[in-house]
């Protein structure tokens, strides 16, 4: 028999993947080599665009009482005195969320696994090695991984519909395929330090960059008595010739701390060349590999489910047109690549260089820190607009396709709830005043949860000129009313939805309600 899908590896995008798709009805068999979570630190950050994503999966209120929220970000010269610093001055940004949440990745893991532990959709099959994945012959789908028990040594086989490779940096998954890594010319080995230290440090919660070109650095403080550093080790040095605690004592002054992790790491920008082979994806550290420089290494990943898992359950379970699924890489891949850019331009222009572009460097940042807007566009959190697929219709003068809606609490019969919750995991359309034929032919085809714009004075200035938005399951916007007559994009849906997704919020607007049952509120903005 054959599973629907297997995930290979069970980390945070495995998990992710494979809880996003059971709330679709969709079975998946997760493979993982390890008995139990990393139990070491790795990722520190995740924005407030990844929290929607972990709110949609059902955990964010648990994950938000165990990470802190960031308050922006100081650069420092090498004697840590500050050169300019950038302040958060809100509490939530757009999504609904702090804009910069650290945290303990083993402690997220665990809350997914959890998580996942409530789906019968979902068989988590621990200490399963994949050591080989067979294709079938042309015209055949599906695909065949071969695993060994790593205890017994036994060897066995699952096959699958669908395999999403979330086996990290050395995929074996993208070697399978025959895809391979796209050198996008950034190459740095680092040194990483994490450290638990009961004593409070007398340090800002926000992140310090060392713009130094003799030791480039990071530092953040991730969690009550977790500490993280980052320094860039120089050519030809190791580990063994690191006096780390000498490193560390501008912080800890002496103070007594338990070393958690002290490692090298090799940050590169990669993107692959494919990320997909018939029905077997490439997802996370396997499709895509980005400097730490803007915290947005994990979350790529995370994007990557979000975006995948929607349109693989319509598919598997409503008869979708198979040509749903290209709109993956298209649309993540160029993606990705814009943010990894992004990632490296940062990284050189607060590290790189020798000492004179050192001092050119804190005159430019000093300057352009005085003007109006610089520190907006420091910590802006928003990730780039999708480029055109067929399921983003973006036209000229259209600002928002692309873009993702913002989530603010709305008023509703049932009480005072965020967008997302209302939404579940269903297409929505957001409009003000009556709907025109197109989007409401587009609110009836899709099962749309239809909302009132009005239930929010932020959803109405987000809209602007549009009379209304269609907001996908990824809460990316497909299309903005009114435009030229343009359904072609229907036809790559089913004709007729018959597995709405689970909802997992606590009093749902069902489909069924949704295109009739237009949610009012008070009129006003709410914030939570």
């Amino acid at each position: 028999m054959s599973e629907q899908v297997v995930v290979v590896g069970a980390g945070p995008v495995g998990l992710t993947s494979a809880i996003l798709l059971a709330q679709r009805g969709v079975r998946t068999v997760i493979l993982e080599r390890h008995h139990d979570v990393y139990p070491l630190p790795r990722a520190a950050h995740l924005d407030d665009e990844i929290m929607r994503i972990l709110q949609q999966v059902g955990i964010v209120e648990e994950f938000a009482r165990r990470s802190r929220p960031g308050s922006g970000l100081r650069l420092v010269d090498g004697s840590l005195e500050t050169i300019i610093e950038f302040r958060r001055d809100r509490a939530l940004g757009n999504h609904g969320w702090p804009e910069a949440n650290f945290l303990e990745q083993p402690a997220l893991e665990r809350l997914l696994r959890e998580a996942a532990a409530g789906y019968p959709e979902i068989e988590l099959r621990s200490g399963q090695a994949v050591e080989r994945l067979e294709f079938p012959r042309d015209g055949d789908r599906g695909v065949r991984a071969l695993v060994r028990d790593v205890t017994t040594g036994e060897a066995g086989h699952v096959d699958a519909h669908v395999l999403l490779g979330c086996d990290g940096a050395n995929s074996l998954t993208r070697e399978a395929i025959g895809a391979t890594m796209r050198d996008l010319r950034f190459e740095e080995r680092w040194l990483v330090i994490d450290v638990d230290c009961p004593t409070q440090l007398d340090v800002w919660d926000g992140v310090y960059q060392i713009c130094d070109p003799h030791r480039a650095g990071t530092f953040m403080q991730v969690a009550d008595t977790r500490y993280r550093w980052e320094f860039q080790l120089r050519e030809g040095e190791t580990l063994e010739h690191i006096d780390f605690e000498s490193l560390l004592w501008p912080w800890t002054k002496g103070a007594a701390f338990e070393l958690i992790r002290k490692a090298e790491y090799t940050f590169r920008a990669t993107v692959a060349d494919r990320w997909r082979k018939g029905r077997v994806f490439l997802l996370g550290d396997a499709a895509h590999l980005t400097p730490p420089f803007i915290g947005q290494g994990m979350g790529s990943g995370f994007r990557d489910a979000m975006n995948l898992a929607w349109k693989l359950a319509l598919v598997l379970n409503e008869g979708a047109d198979e040509r749903l699924l290209d709109t993956y890489e298209t649309e993540r891949k160029p993606h990705v690549e814009a943010m990894i850019r992004n990632a490296v331009a940062v990284g050189w222009a607060m590290t790189g260089g020798n000492d004179l572009t050192a001092a050119l460097r804190r005159r430019a940042i000093t300057t352009a820190g005085k003007l109006p807007g610089f520190a907006d566009l420091v910590l802006k959190t928003s990730s780039p607009r999708v480029g055109r697929s067929p399921l983003v219709l973006r036209t000229p003068g259209d600002r928002l396709a692309g873009t993702s809606c913002p989530q603010p609490w709305l008023t509703t019969p049932s009480g005072r709830r965020r967008l997302d919750d209302v939404l579940g995991g269903s297409f929505g359309v957001v409009h003000t005043g009556e709907l025109d034929a197109d989007a409401a032919l587009a609110a009836k085809r899709l099962d749309a949860v239809v909302i009132d714009a009005r239930a929010s004075t932020e959803l109405v200035n987000w809209l602007g000129d549009a009379t209304a938005a269609v907001i996908r399951p990824d809460r990316v916007v497909l299309t903005t009313y009114p435009r030229r007559r343009a359904t072609g994009w229907l036809t790559l849906l089913p004709s007729h939805r018959t597995h709405p997704a689970k909802e997992h919020c606590d009093d749902p607007v069902t489909s069924e309600q949704s295109t009739v049952a237009q949610l009012r509120g008070a009129g006003r903005s709410h914030r939570g």
